[in-house]
C-alpha cells in the first residue's frame, strides 16, 4: 500500500506597498498566512484559493505600513506563481529552522510532490500550470475547464471538470426544452467565460435563441474600490431586473454566487428603487457558495427555483461524519481552520490576535452542521467530489507505477520498495491510463486530452424561510449513453419561483404565434422578436412559432382554424347521390320518350307524314338519339378502365351519327326540290345511296378521330387531389385533351353545316320539309355546346361530369323536341291532318313557284 499525505497551501493575497520615500529592501517574499503539511513517503500538494480580504482605500495621507494585514493589501491572482515556486523549492518544511526559500534549487527529494491539485478558480490552475509545467509536474484542476497556453501544459494537466462542450450542450438543451428563446446573459470577466461568449452565443443564435442583454458582472478586486463595485453592480441590476427576459443565464466561477447575491440584496439594503421581476437563473456548474460569514443573513429567496448544472457527484459513506469530527482541536497544525472557525461561528479563541474582538469565546466544539448552507455545506458537493477523485486517481497511478517497477527494486532497511527516486513526469503515462471504481461505485477515467469522462447533474435550488436551501437533482447530461438519452430532465420535479405559481415560466420576446399563424420578422429587431400572420388559404401551421405555413399532403386539407389537416373524402358522380340519381333518371326518361317516338313512327310508318319525312333517316336519327340519351350512364358511377375508354368516343360517334342524319335529311330535301326543275341533273343524286353515303362518311370521319385518340393517348381512370380542397375526385383523365376537343369540334362542324343548309331551305313548303325545325334544333345544339366549353373549364371534380351530361341531355332534347314533337302531335293528337288530301290542299294553296305536287314521297 502506498502511503501519501495531502499538503494544502492556503493562498493569501500578496502585499503591494507604495512607499513614497525610501528604498525597497531585499528580503524573502511575504509568507503565506496558512499552510498545512504532514510528512509522508509521497506528497500530493494542493494550491487552493481560500482567503479573500477587503481593505480600505489607500489615500496616500500617511506612510504605508509593512505589516501583513494592513491597508496596502489587495487581491492578485499572480500570487499563485509564488505559491507554485515555493511548493517546489522551499527547504525544510518539516523543520522550521531550515525553512528557506531558494528558487530553482532542490536540496532534498522528500519535499517534492508527486502531483499538485489546484482550484477552485480557473486562474489558480492556469497560473499554477505556468510554473509547474516547466518542471513537468502532473497537475489536476477541479474547477473550471481550462484552455492551456501551450501543448506542454495541456499534456501535464488533468481536468476533473468534464468536457465543457457537454455543459454548453446541456444549457442549450435546457433552453430549447422550455422554449426559452429570449434570455439574458451575465458573465464573469475571465478567460473561460470569454470563451463561452465566443463559442456559445453564435451557436445559441443558430438554434433560435436571442439575448436581450449580455452583461459583465462587476469585477471583484477586494480592495478599496468597493464603492465602485457597488455602483457597477446596481447598474447591472437595473439592466437585469428590468429586462423582459425571464430566464437569465449566469456563467462564471465560484465567486459569481457572491456577486449575484450582492446584486440581488444591495438594493434592498439601501432602499433603492429597482424594478424587479422574478427571474429563473440558469447557472453554470462552476458557481457555488463561498464561505463568507457576512452573507449568513442575506436573503437567498432569489435563488428559489434556480436551475444549475453541477459536476456529477455521489454522496460518499462517512463523509458527513468526517466533517462533524473536524474542529480546531483535532487538527492543531491547520491554522486556516482556526480562522474559519472564528468567522463562521462569530467568536474568538482566547489567544486570537484579531483586532476586532467578537463577543463570545470559541470552544472548538461548535457544530458545523448548525451553520447555514450559505456559509458551509455538510454534503459532498461537485467540487469536493472532484478533489476526492483526483486524490484517488493519483493513488491508483502510483500503485500502477509501483506494480510496474522491476522485482529487484532496492529494499531500504528490509522494508517494501521505495519510489522516492522516481521523477514526477514518470507518473504521467499512468495517470492518462488510470481507470478505477471509487468507493461510491462510479468509474473514474480520463480521455486522450486528460479530461474527466463524466457528465453533469441538473440541479433545482429550493430555498426556505430560515435561509437554508436544498439542491435537488432533476435531470442529467450524460455522454456515456445513446444520443437520445444524453439529456434527461424530469420537468414534473422542478419547483419554479413562487411568482409563477408553479407554471412553467415563459421567456420569449413576444407572445408565441399560435397554430394557424406564422412568424413575420419585425423590422429593426432581432429574429426572436416577430409578429404573427395568419396562414394563407390552403396552408396550415400545426405548431407554435412556425417560420412558414405549409400545405397539407395531397390526401388531406386544412381545417377551419388552419392548424391541422383533415383527410379528404373520396368523391365521384355516383348513382346514390341526388345529382347522379336525377341525371340518370332524366337520361332513362328521355330514352323512354325517344323509344316511344320511335314506336309511334314505326306503328304509323305508312301514314303520309311519316313517308314524307324519309322513314329510314328518321329511324336512324331516333335510334341515334336513343343511344345519346343512354350515353350519360357511362359517365355516372366510379370511373373504371372500360368506362373511361369508351364514354367520350361513344358519345362522339353516336352524336355525330345523329347530326349526320339531320344533315342528310336537310340535303335530301333541298336536292328533291331542285330535282323538280326542268332538265335538272339533280335527279340522279336523289335516293337512298346518297343518304347512306352522307351518314356513313360523316360517322367514318368521327370514328377515325376517336380511333386515333384511343391509339395515341387513350383516356384512363385518374385521381384528382387538387381541384377540390376537401375531396379526392375519382375521374377519367381524357388522355389527350386536344383529341377530346377535336371530337367536339367535328360535331360542331357538322351542326354548323346542318344549320346553314337548313337555314337556306327554311322557306320550302312546310308540308314537304323540316327545314325550319332543323334550323331551330341546330341553333339549340350549337348554343348548348358553345356554352359547354367555358362552363366545363370553370367547374371542378364531379361537376365537370355533370355539366357534360347536362349538355348531352340538353342537345338531345333539343333535337328530339324540335324535330319530332310537331309530327308526334299530328300523328297522335290530330290524325285528321295526317292524310294525303290535307297535304295536297296545303300544296295547292302554296305560293305559285312551289307547284311540287308531283314529287314522289321519299
Amino acid at each position: 500500500m502506498v502511503v501519501f499525505v495531502v499538503l494544502l497551501l492556503m493562498l493569501l493575497p500578496p502585499v503591494v506597498c507604495i512607499v513614497p520615500i525610501g528604498k525597497c529592501r531585499l528580503s524573502d517574499p511575504l509568507p503565506f498566512l496558512h499552510k498545512y503539511y504532514q510528512a509522508g513517503d509521497l506528497i500530493i500538494a494542493g494550491i487552493i484559493s481560500q482567503i479573500q480580504t477587503f481593505s480600505a482605500t489607500i489615500a496616500f495621507e500617511k506612510y504605508p505600513s509593512l505589516e501583513l494585514l494592513d491597508e496596502c493589501i489587495h487581491f492578485s491572482e499572480t500570487w499563485t506563481y509564488l505559491a507554485s515556486v515555493e511548493l517546489l523549492f522551499k527547504r525544510g518544511r518539516s523543520n522550521p529552522k531550515y525553512n528557506r526559500f531558494i528558487p530553482n534549487y532542490k536540496c532534498d527529494l522528500e519535499n517534492i510532490p508527486v502531483a499538485v491539485i489546484g482550484g477552485p478558480n480557473s486562474y489558480v490552475s492556469l497560473h499554477m500550470a505556468a510554473i509547474l509545467s516547466t518542471y513537468k509536474m502532473p497537475q489536476f484542476n477541479y474547477g473550471s475547464a481550462l484552455v492551456m497556453n501551450s501543448k506542454t501544459e495541456g499534456i501535464l494537466f488533468h481536468q476533473m471538470f468534464p468536457k465543457e462542450a457537454l455543459q454548453y450542450m446541456g444549457i442549450l438543451h435546457l433552453l430549447l426544452h422550455f422554449a426559452w428563446t429570449w434570455v439574458g446573459l451575465l458573465f464573469k470577466s475571465e478567460d473561460n467565460t470569454e470563451r463561452f461568449i465566443e463559442n456559445m452565443v453564435t451557436m445559441f443564435s443558430q438554434h433560435g435563441i436571442c439575448f436581450d442583454f449580455i452583461e459583465r458582472t462587476p469585477k471583484q478586486t477586494f480592495s478599496g474600490q468597493v464603492n465602485d463595485i457597488v455602483r457597477e453592480g446596481i447598474k447591472t441590476t437595473h439592466v437585469v431586473m428590468g429586462s423582459t427576459a425571464n430566464a437569465v443565464l449566469v456563467h462564471g466561477e465560484i465567486q459569481t454566487m457572491l456577486t449575484l447575491s450582492m446584486m440581488c440584496n444591495y438594493p434592498k439594503f439601501e432602499g433603492l428603487p429597482v424594478k424587479t421581476t422574478a427571474k429563473v437563473w440558469i447557472m453554470s456548474a462552476q458557481i457555488a457558495f463561498s464561505s463568507f460569514p457576512f452573507q449568513r443573513d442575506w436573503d437567498i429567496d432569489f435563488l428559489h427555483g434556480t436551475i444549475s448544472l453541477a459536476v456529477h457527484s455521489e454522496q460518499l459513506l462517512g463523509f458527513k461524519q468526517f466533517l462533524e469530527r473536524r474542529n480546531p482541536t483535532s487538527v492543531k497544525e491547520d491554522g486556516f481552520i482556526w480562522k474559519f472557525w472564528e468567522q463562521a461561528f462569530s467568536c474568538n479563541f482566547p489567544n486570537s490576535e484579531a483586532e476586532n474582538k467578537i463577543e463570545g469565546i470559541c470552544t472548538g466544539e461548535e457544530k458545523m452542521e448548525t451553520l447555514p448552507g450559505t456559509v458551509f455545506e455538510m454534503h459532498m458537493s461537485g467540487l469536493s467530489y472532484s478533489i476526492y477523485n483526483a486524490v484517488y486517481a493519483v493513488a491508483h497511478a502510483l500503485h500502477a507505477m509501483h506494480s510496474s517497477a522491476p522485482k529487484h527494486t532496492a529494499m531500504l532497511n528490509g522494508e517494501r520498495p521505495k519510489l522516492l527516486n522516481q521523477q514526477p513526469w514518470q507518473l504521467h503515462p499512468f495517470l492518462r491510463s488510470v481507470s478505477f471504481n471509487n468507493s461510491a461505485g462510479e468509474k473514474v477515467t480520463f480521455n486522450e486530452k486528460g479530461e474527466l469522462v463524466g457528465g453533469f447533474d441538473i440541479i433545482n435550488w429550493l430555498t426556505f424561510p430560515n435561509k437554508s436551501f436544498l439542491r435537488v437533482q432533476v435531470g442529467k447530461v450524460d455522454p456515456l449513453v445513446p444520443p437520445e438519452n444524453k439529456f434527461v430532465l424530469h420537468e414534473d420535479a422542478i419547483v419554479w419561483p413562487s411568482f409563477y405559481n408553479q407554471a412553467v415560466p415563459l421567456s420569449v420576446c413576444n407572445n408565441n404565434c399560435h397554430p394557424g399563424y406564422s412568424k413575420v420578422k419585425k423590422e429593426g429587431k432581432v429574429f426572436c422578436c416577430y409578429d404573427c400572420l395568419s396562414c394563407p388559404e390552403g396552408k396550415i401551421s400545426n405548431q407554435r412559432d412556425m417560420d412558414d405555413c405549409f400545405q397539407c399532403s395531397d390526401d388531406h386539407y386544412p381545417n377551419k382554424d388552419q392548424d391541422g389537416c383533415l383527410p379528404k373524402v373520396i368523391t365521384f358522380l355516383s348513382y346514390e347521390e341526388p345529382l347522379g340519381t336525377s341525371l340518370a333518371t332524366s337520361a332513362l326518361s328521355f330514352t323512354f320518350i325517344t323509344a316511344s317516338v320511335l314506336g309511334i313512327f314505326i306503328k304509323h310508318q305508312d301514314t303520309p307524314i311519316v313517308k314524307a319525312n324519309n322513314r329510314n333517316l328518321t329511324y336512324m336519327l331516333l335510334i341515334s338519339l336513343l343511344l345519346c340519351f343512354l350515353c350519360p350512364l357511362l359517365f355516372i358511377g366510379q370511373p373504371e378502365k372500360l368506362s373511361c375508354l369508351f364514354r367520350q368516343t361513344a358519345f362522339g360517334i353516336i352524336f355525330s351519327m345523329a347530326v349526320s342524319c339531320i344533315l342528310a335529311k336537310t340535303i335530301i330535301v333541298v336536292l328533291a326540290f331542285m330535282a323538280t326543275k326542268p332538265e335538272s341533273r339533280m335527279r340522279k343524286w336523289v335516293g337512298k345511296r346518297l343518304e347512306i353515303f352522307i351518314v356513313l362518311s360523316c360517322c367514318l370521319i368521327q370514328t377515325l378521330i376517336c380511333t386515333a385518340w384511343l391509339t395515341i393517348s387513350p383516356p384512363f381512370p385518374d385521381v384528382d387531389m387538387h381541384s377540390m380542397n376537401e375531396a379526392i375526385v375519382l375521374e377519367c383523365n381524357e388522355g389527350s385533351t386536344i383529341m377530346f376537343y377535336f371530337v367536339l369540334g367535328y360535331m360542331g362542324l357538322l351542326a354548323i353545316v346542318s344549320f346553314t343548309v337548313a337555314f337556306l331551305a327554311r322557306k320550302l313548303p312546310d308540308s314537304f320539309n323540316e327545314a325550319k325545325f332543323i334550323t331551330f334544333s341546330m341553333l339549340i345544339f350549337c348554343s348548348v355546346w358553345l356554352s359547354f366549353i367555358p362552363t366545363y373549364l370553370s367547374t371542378k371534380g364531379k361537376y365537370m361530369v355533370a355539366v357534360e351530361i347536362f349538355s348531352i341531355l340538353a342537345s338531345g332534347i333539343g333535337l328530339l323536341g324540335c324535330i319530332f314533337s310537331p309530327k308526334c302531335y299530328i300523328i297522335v293528337v290530330r290524325p285528321d291532318l295526317n292524310k294525303k288530301a290535307k297535304l295536297m290542299r296545303k300544296k295547292s294553296s302554296s305560293r305559285s313557284h312551289t307547284t311540287l305536287g308531283g314529287i314522289p314521297s321519299p
